[in-house]
């Protein structure tokens, strides 16, 4: 029978160099070498005061190595951090066995701020440097996660006050009933519960009407529409994703195409991505990094999220070269015909009725499915009855429109009023309009665009947005853990963003750059 050595696991006393825990050519060997030989930290130092009296501070810089290490393994929890410090050789390593305690590590994490940008932009301009940064093309787009506040805590002031006004009412109407029943022998155990839900529910009120007191003004949206506010966290916003709705944060990237450096990073307490473009494009055209990041030859792609007839305009301003799709892009591209196949099923749970799909009412009929010759100025009904013109030289919104309307003699008996009209008891005949492009006779800058993206140049450049940026978000959410974001306030939000986006370029550094 074969003999072997044992392997003994059992802790033990070891002498380690902690320098050679580092390995070159690693994530932890490049980042040591940037925060030691390349970042200048002494923004950092403004934070301390203990020049002259006062205990000595951990160095920013042995913390922002801890902290960005444990982000590139999927640690977020700063007593995970702290823990690691003390059991994990590379952490100890990293860290020079000074063990900081997780108090000390969340306190210097939530206050990153803007220290963190600047250490972004510095890395961005070492990225810059070693050739990683290529400006052909920047591809932008964002992730949609949670956040550490509580969604069931989300409304508007109307909302909360009325609910807070239901609480009173309702600890009103405990407490008439506790003092009735003092009269009879009613069980300690039953007395004690209710007198601890009646304190409850005037707890819960009062931090309500505290909440109004301090937040007397609802968010406001881009375009002045109320926007729910947040009483745990009131910076995050609900928004609808592929898995539901969510309470937190989008975090946006921009992402050069060369080598998927992520030139800038930013993170919004809001859903809507139309209102994220500009923010990060003006951010791209400000940085310093020596030399600006778009030139005349910068390409800007974006998907449909992002477009707009107001942010073409603004880019046009700007003279930004861009490229972004608008919401029908798909369906006239033939190499997504099959695209329906690879959506996720319905989930059976969602429709409550029990009924199945057939047995809803169908969508009423579109202008599509009218015939209308414009040449002829004619339109045919699907029962096919043609319509009288009702309209002709039509503005609307600035698009010139041609209006049509059926005959009474035709419509009300036509088998198909109910496919035809959506209230059918109500509404006598049907109407339809047919757009025919802008009334000044120019074309918009949606039109302009769709013309471009549709060219095979085009369809050819925005193929290479994927292929930039789809592998960073698959990096940070499946490699590095980011399912959610665990800080509150967008200012923090934005830091802890930040560090994720700062690991991955700094191993594009330690793979591409310092590899090299």
């Amino acid at each position: 029978m074969a003999r072997y050595k044992h392997i003994d696991t059992s802790p033990r006393f070891l002498a380690v160099d902690l320098q050679r825990q580092l390995l070159p050519g690693t994530f932890e060997h490049a980042m040591n070498h940037l925060i030691d030989r390349e970042l200048d930290l002494t923004s950092f130092d403004v934070r301390f005061k203990n020049d002259l009296t006062g205990a000595a501070a951990y160095p920013p810089a042995m913390l922002l190595k801890v902290v960005l290490f444990a982000y590139s393994m999927g640690i977020v929890s700063s007593r995970h951090i702290g823990r690691a410090c003390r059991d994990h050789v590379t952490f100890i390593a990293l860290s020079g066995d000074s063990q900081p305690h997780f108090t000390t590590i969340a306190g210097f994490v939530s206050t990153l701020g803007d220290d963190i940008a600047r250490v972004f932009s510095e890395v961005l301009f070492i990225c810059d440097k070693q050739g990683l940064i290529g400006r052909e093309m920047f591809a932008i787009d964002g992730v949609k996660l949670p956040s550490n506040a509580s969604k069931a805590k989300s409304g508007a002031r109307a909302d909360f006050k009325r609910h807070a006004d239901k609480l009173e009412a309702a600890a009103k109407v405990m407490l008439e009933r506790h003092r009735e029943e003092d009269q009879k022998a009613v069980e300690p155990d039953l007395r004690a519960k209710e007198t601890q839900r009646i304190a409850s529910l005037q707890t819960d009120a009062a931090q309500l009407k505290q909440w109004l007191a301090a937040n007397p003004e609802d968010r406001k949206g881009s375009k002045g529409a109320v926007r729910k506010s947040n009483r745990t966290d009131n910076e995050s916003a609900k928004m609808a994703t592929g898995k539901g709705v969510i309470q937190g944060y989008t975090g946006v990237a921009a992402v050069d195409a060369k080598h998927q450096i992520i030139v800038e990073a930013q993170a919004h307490g809001t859903g809507s991505e139309h209102e994220l473009l500009i923010p990060v494009v003006k951010a791209i055209k400000a940085a310093e990094i020596g030399t600006p990041l778009i030139n005349d030859d910068t390409l800007v792609t974006a998907d449909a999220g992002y477009h707009s007839e107001d942010n073409l305009k603004e880019l046009a301003e700007l003279e930004v070269d861009a490229l972004i799709a608008d919401n029908a892009m798909r369906q006239r591209d033939e190499r997504f015909a099959g695209q329906d196949k690879y959506k996720a099923l319905p989930d059976p749970l969602h429709d409550k009725s029990g009924k199945p799909n057939a047995d809803k009412k169908a969508a009423v009929y579109r202008p599509s499915d009218f015939g209308f010759d414009p040449p002829a100025n004619t339109c045919v009904c699907p029962a096919g009855k043609t319509l009288y013109g009702n309209g002709s030289g039509c503005v609307i919104k600035g698009m010139a429109a041609v209006k049509f309307k059926g005959a009474q003699r035709d419509c009300e008996p036509c088998a198909h009023r109910e496919r035809c009209l959506r209230t059918p008891e109500k509404t006598k005949v049907r109407q339809v309009t047919f757009f025919q492009g802008r009334a000044d006779g120019q074309e918009s800058l949606t039109e302009k665009m769709r013309e471009r993206i549709d060219s095979p140049e085009g369809r050819m450049l925005y193929g290479g947005r994927f292929a930039a940026v789809e592998p960073v978000f698959g990096n940070l959410r499946y490699n590095k853990g980011l399912d959610r974001f665990t800080l509150r306030g967008r200012t923090k939000v934005d830091a802890q963003w930040k560090l994720f986006c700062l690991v991955h370029n700094i191993e594009k550094l330690a793979h591409h750059g310092y590899a090299q």
